[in-house]
């Protein structure tokens, strides 16, 4: 299809292919522009010698956004014109000073992500960037990140193309495997159950649906969260200077608290995140160990069990995993610390977050607020929806998000990947975590605004807020 477009400010006809989705967007605004960096560990240090290789045979093949480049037809409206890639001008090699200790060089490398997290993609081509590392840190011989901006898809859109790219270490010719999210099967007294309590569970989500959709607006348009060690709240944040630090975790002994409480996985993650967060709010400042604060918790709004290939979410159209940005968000408010919490009952904080989840899950406030951005969107247009999510991002502490990653070790072009983890970047918060899945282990990625948190001990907290609830879970067996 030939239209007229804004390209590089002068009007010309070109070819375009898919419409920009409105969150697509609302994330490349004039308001938010934001991007997710996914960073891989090597064991050995990086051969780069097939990088432009893999990315014109690998890559780039993976969907038609990773060649074009966003522009605007005379009505306003953006498109995604497909351009040619040189593949040469999206590869960066930093260097770093020679001979420095694993430590400077755990330094060099988070100044580094950092800068980039604030140098803006280019407009004028594809929006992504591979950034490869050849320093060893801390955790990895070398380092591979890429920048994909938040146009081109959500979380699960980037990691499953990123995905696709690599290969199971024991067998090359096996697809990667995830861990199932399927629910189990219920029994003939757990239906007749689920019947009897329709009526309730009903009226209860409604209920739930006023309240939730109610406050989101209110949080999104006038309720600021209260300035704390964990949020500046200063005009601009997005664009400050950012540390980004990570912590792992054993799966198995996450999976012992959560066998213990009989919770699911994510509750005992958010939990932790929760805790460990109100202990790191009173070890900085005892009057706002209990401040008024709000997380965003993402979620994908796909109806499926687990990531499918990239073909299906591109051409599934009837299966719901297509391509782009969907997902929602729930307001969650932080439980708050009470005296002596800490030796008493760790715990609570999972069941806390469990039901209020849960609470905010049995209502159509997340559906109801899609429906809002799109009447925004319709009625006064896209520049408006996206004031409207940077002010909700704005008013709220801290976003979590997690993804599921594969079971079995990876490797890119025969070279194994020891870790994984990713970030969102260029958001108006001053806090950011991620989690994310990978063989037996979690990665729990923290993104902190420089000056204002102290991200060494703000992962002590958290590590702090695991052991405690681990030790009680044992204690209750």
């Amino acid at each position: 299809m030939a239209l007229k477009v804004k390209v590089g400010g002068i009007m010309e006809d070109v070819e375009l292919s898919e419409p920009v989705s409105p969150t697509g967007q609302y994330f490349n605004s004039s308001v938010l522009c934001v991007s997710v960096i996914c960073i891989l560990e090597f064991d050995n240090p990086i051969d780069d010698s097939s990088s432009l290789a893999l990315i014109n045979d690998v890559f780039l093949p993976i969907n038609p956004r990773f060649s074009s480049i966003m522009v605007e037809d005379k009505d306003g409206e953006k498109h995604w014109k497909r351009v040619e890639v040189k593949g040469e001008d999206h590869i960066v090699v930093p260097r770093f000073p020679e001979g420095l200790s694993l430590e400077s060089y755990d330094q060099c490398f988070n100044d580094y992500l950092s800068k980039m997290a604030m140098d803006p993609l280019p407009q004028t081509r594809p929006l992504w960037e591979i950034h490869i590392i050849k320093y060893p840190t801390s955790n990895a011989s070398g380092s591979l990140v890429f920048k994909l901006h938040h146009a081109l898809g959500d979380g699960f859109s980037l990691m499953g193309a990123l995905l696709s790219c690599l290969q199971r270490e024991d067998n090359p010719s096996l697809p990667l495997t995830f861990p199932s999210f399927h629910k189990a099967p219920k029994s003939a007294d757990n239906e007749i159950k689920s019947l009897i309590s329709v009526l309730p569970h009903a009226l209860s989500g409604a209920m739930n649906t006023v309240l939730d959709f109610g406050w989101s607006v209110l949080k999104s348009s006038f309720l600021e969260d209260s300035t704390t060690p964990i949020r500046s709240g200063k005009e601009g944040v997005e664009f400050r200077p950012i540390n980004v630090i990570t912590m792992t975790f054993s799966l198995d002994k996450i999976k012992q608290i959560k066998s213990s409480l009989q919770v699911t996985i994510n509750d005992v993650v958010t939990g932790m995140i929760f805790l460990g967060t109100r202990l790191y709010m009173e070890a900085t400042s005892e009057d706002a160990r209990n401040a008024r604060s709000t997380a965003l918790v993402l979620l994908n709004t796909r109806s499926i069990g687990g990531y499918k290939s990239v073909d299906e979410m591109v051409q599934n159209q009837e299966a719901q995993i297509q391509w782009g940005n969907q997902f929602g968000f729930l307001h969650v408010s932080l439980p708050e610390l009470h005296q002596n919490e800490r030796s008493l009952d760790p715990l609570k904080f999972v069941h806390e977050a469990r039901d209020i989840i849960k609470r905010k899950r049995n209502s159509s406030a997340v559906y109801l607020t899609g429906k809002l951005l799109e009447f925004v969107r319709k009625y006064r247009g896209p520049e408006a929806t996206a004031e409207y999510i940077h002010s909700t991002l704005k008013n709220s502490s801290m976003t979590v998000s997690n993804m599921i990653g594969p079971l079995e070790k990876m490797t890119l072009s025969k070279q194994p990947v020891k870790g994984l983890y990713f970030m969102v970047v260029n958001v108006p918060q001053s806090l950011t975590i991620t989690v994310m899945s990978y063989m037996d282990q979690l990665r729990v990625a923290v993104g902190t605004e420089k000056g204002l948190i102290d991200p060494m001990k703000f992962k002590r907290c958290i590590e702090q807020a695991f052991n405690m609830m681990l030790n009680e879970a044992i204690k209750s067996k």
